[in-house]
């Protein structure tokens, strides 16, 4: 085989396993000689392509689902494909200013603008959109308690660098609004430059050595509001993950998308996430289990470092989806999306 590729592949070879990937990626079905033979531009002929095929598949690039049928590529075809065949499409200003637009914070917290750049990535690529918000180390500016209905109350956090959170908590039935006006009071008394983490610490600590000085009620809304932010870990937006469902038959399969479901939801795969985007310059993609996080085939995570004006990373951008991901759309995608979700929190 010559050099004239990246990837090492001579140019037939380059060329059927361009054809291959791309129709697997369109389609998900296995292609044959005779189409190929059709397709390819010089021509060649069915015997030859047969014969390239052969020697594709001896490397692991190629696999036949089945005795009489075309072939198909394996994970390590479409990895080689991605990295060394592949031509990125450039956005177009259309697309640009599509994602401008869904990711204009006025008027929204910077949660909602988050979930909407989540669902936004599921929609352009057909799969899961993920967005990860790590703990901010911004010191507290103001805490309050508004009122939704029965026994529901809304938190809003507002941070020294001019985030805001919204979370919903539960209360109990009856609850009068001067003890949302207490609670907000007490914790607004105690921010000082605290982070979220530190006022958690001082105030759980105040209220065990003097519960009597709070109504029961008051303490139960402080705890409860302080409780739904999580001061060890950051924030995973999910979105599309049904996508991840869609025309999968086989028991198995649908175990091991149930199981990606469960490990999303962890701590550990927020780290992850993290330090995946720290070892990248820009865009990373990971075939199957290449990346370490979920240990299957069938999978593929494209990531990308959220950084800010320093260039420090304040976040993480990827879609999870199949392993016929249109790559070749989705790349510009996030790697757009990683700069201006950057921009948007840094």
């Amino acid at each position: 085989m010559s050099n004239s590729f990246p990837s090492g592949l001579g140019d037939r070879e380059a060329a059927i396993l361009r054809e291959i990937v791309e129709e697997y990626v369109e389609t998900g079905a296995p292609i044959g000689s005779r189409t190929l033979a059709q397709r390819l531009n010089p021509a060649l002929s069915p015997a030859t392509i047969r014969n390239v095929m052969a020697d594709l598949a001896r490397a692991g690039l190629l696999f036949s689902p089945h005795v009489s049928a075309g072939r198909l590529p394996t994970e390590k075809g479409v990895k080689l494909f991605v990295e060394g065949l592949l031509q990125f499409g450039a956005l177009t200003e259309e697309d640009r200013a599509s994602i401008d637009s869904r990711l204009e914070i006025h008027g929204r917290s910077y949660q909602d603008t988050l979930a909407e750049a989540s669902s936004m990535l599921s929609g352009l690529s057909s799969a899961a959109g993920l967005v990860l918000a790590p703990k901010s180390d911004a010191t507290l500016k103001h805490i309050e308690f508004v009122a939704l209905g029965p026994g529901r109350v809304l938190v809003v956090l507002v941070s020294s660098d001019g985030q805001v959170e919204n979370r919903i908590i539960e209360t109990p039935p009856g609850l009068p609004h001067s003890a949302l006006v207490e609670a907000g009071n007490y914790l607004n008394a105690h921010l000082g430059d605290l982070t979220l983490g530190t006022l958690r610490e001082r105030v759980s600590k105040e209220m065990d050595a003097n519960r009597h000085e709070l109504d029961a009620l008051t303490a139960s809304v402080i705890e409860s509001g302080l409780a739904t932010w999580d001061a060890d870990g950051g924030t995973l937006f999910v979105r599309g993950q049904g996508k991840l469902l869609a025309d999968i038959t086989e028991i198995e399969r649908l175990t091991t998308i149930r199981m990606l479901f469960d490990h999303l939801e962890t701590q550990e795969t927020m780290l992850q996430l993290l330090q995946l985007a720290d070892a990248s310059e820009g865009v990373r993609i990971y075939i199957g289990s290449e990346s370490g996080m979920f240990g299957m085939s069938g999978v593929s995570m494209i990531v990308a470092p959220a950084r800010n004006e320093a260039q420090k990373i304040v976040g993480a951008i990827g879609v999870i989806g199949p392993t016929r991901l249109n790559y070749g759309r989705i790349v510009p995608v996030v790697d757009y999306t990683a700069r201006m979700v950057g921009r948007l929190l840094g």
